[in-house]
């Protein structure tokens, strides 16, 4: 099998530029008969001048202008490889907006190869925007769908820990993201301890990777607040950070979330479902952990209200304490019965009489009631001569005509009774 660089379109036949004595392809070529370095650029050039136009898509790096012409470095986010290209100022001007870097384009562009530095690089004659508009319409239409679900609400969102024990950190494997949100919360709260996930955070492998991060440490018990962060970017390079299922996956994090991208022009969807949005990542570190040094002092200000107050009380009291023992009444307390004891004595007075009046009208009234006692009863009139007679049954007999003679009678005289037999009957 043959390697070689020579088009299949390209005659095999003599090379008149070629040198004498040199091959004529690269499968001729042997480790005797090898081909110089310039020969082989400029075969490379005569391949790559047959190349006609091509649509190239790609990130905008480093944009700059030198007269009419315009240069910059068309960048492939997901495979991380780079073409120098260079156009008119005039297509620029035919573009209507500027060309931003990181901005995503699509350049109508061929191919140049550049012998002495041995680059290929493109040469375009027409530069677009690669379908932000239709980018824009696709969040736009998930926001809305989100927002009717509910998961920008304020009321959902969970509140920041004040002091967190652990601080979950999801970054990219390089950049200052993550110096900025460690050191300034570390300057804040020395305590503070971060878990930290390295991962891609643009690219074909973001969604994927910061999505995992994110439930992984969601997962962690000792885990108290979980921040995103990435140092801004364009509007492409942010993307992953509006995909529907990160979002949907940071939305159902238990664990409170902060977002810090850092890009205020372009906020991503996860700003919105974020329970705090930090401005940058230097923000975010600054807001996660409180400030030692303003909680110390806050602590002592405090302490010294608190010991103000207690002693404010302790003069009032002392104070009114003073006052109350100096009154007539605390210095002389028996004062108080004299009023009371004067009283109490005329009480007396006026009850020994009063009992004494009560005691004389009743006794009068018991003597009263003791003679009319005497002069109704039975024995009142017993004492005066009387008898009273009963039969067998002890029915008094009150009439003649209810005995006969010879019947046995009982008669009760003043003192004691009398058997007594009916001898006859008069009247």
């Amino acid at each position: 099998m043959t390697h070689g660089i020579s088009s299949p379109n390209v005659p095999d036949g003599p090379d008149a530029s070629r040198p004498r004595g040199l091959p004529a392809t690269a499968a001729d070529t042997t480790a005797e008969a090898p081909w110089p370095v310039s020969h082989l650029t400029s075969k490379i050039g005569e391949y790559v001048h047959r190349m006609g136009p091509v649509w190239v898509e790609g990130q905008v790096l480093r944009p700059s202008r030198w007269k009419s012409l315009v240069f910059f470095d068309l960048r492939d986010a997901d495979e991380n490889m780079t073409l120098g290209v260079s156009t008119q100022a005039s297509v620029l001007e035919r573009m209507g907006a500027d060309l931003d870097d990181g901005s995503r384009v699509v350049v109508h562009a061929r191919p140049r190869w550049w012998p002495r530095g041995g680059q290929l690089k493109l040469d375009a004659s027409d530069i677009r925007h690669a379908g932000v508009g239709d980018l824009l319409a696709r969040i736009e239409a998930l926001k809305e769908a989100l927002a009717g679900e509910g998961l920008f609400d304020a009321d959902r969102k969970r509140p920041l820990p004040l002091i967190p024990r652990t601080v979950g950190l999801v970054c990219a494997t390089q950049g200052d993201a993550e110096h900025d949100v460690v050191v300034n919360a570390t300057q804040r709260w020395p305590s503070v301890r971060f878990e930290i996930r390295r991962v891609s955070v643009q690219g074909r492998h973001a969604v994927r990777e910061v999505t995992a991060a994110i439930r992984e440490l969601d997962a962690a018990s000792d885990v108290d607040v979980i921040v995103v962060a990435r140092g801004g970017g364009s509007f492409e390079d942010l993307i992953a950070f509006s995909d529907e299922s990160l979002v949907r996956a940071a939305a159902a994090c238990e664990t409170p979330l902060v977002s810090a991208i850092g890009h205020e022009k372009d906020s991503p969807i996860l700003d919105l479902v974020a329970d705090y949005r930090a401005s940058t990542p230097t923000d975010a570190g600054k807001r996660i952990v409180p400030d030692d040094r303003a909680e110390r002092a806050g602590l002592e200000q405090a302490r010294a209200d608190i010991r103000g107050a207690v002693a404010r009380q302790l003069d009032r009291e002392t104070h009114g304490l003073e006052q109350f023992r100096g009154r007539p009444v605390l210095a002389h307390p028996h004062r108080m019965l004299d009023p009371h004891a004067e009283r109490l004595a005329q009480l007396r007075q006026h009850s020994g009489r009063a009992l004494v009046a009560t005691l004389t009208a009743a006794d009068g009234a018991s003597r009263e009631l003791a003679a009319s006692l005497r002069a109704l009863s039975p024995q009142g009139t017993l004492d005066r001569g009387y008898a009273i007679a009963r039969d067998a049954q002890g029915t008094i007999v009150r009439d003649v005509s209810v005995v006969d003679p010879g019947q046995r009678l009982r008669v009760r005289v003043a003192r004691g009774e009398i058997d007594a037999e009916v001898a006859g009957k008069a009247g």
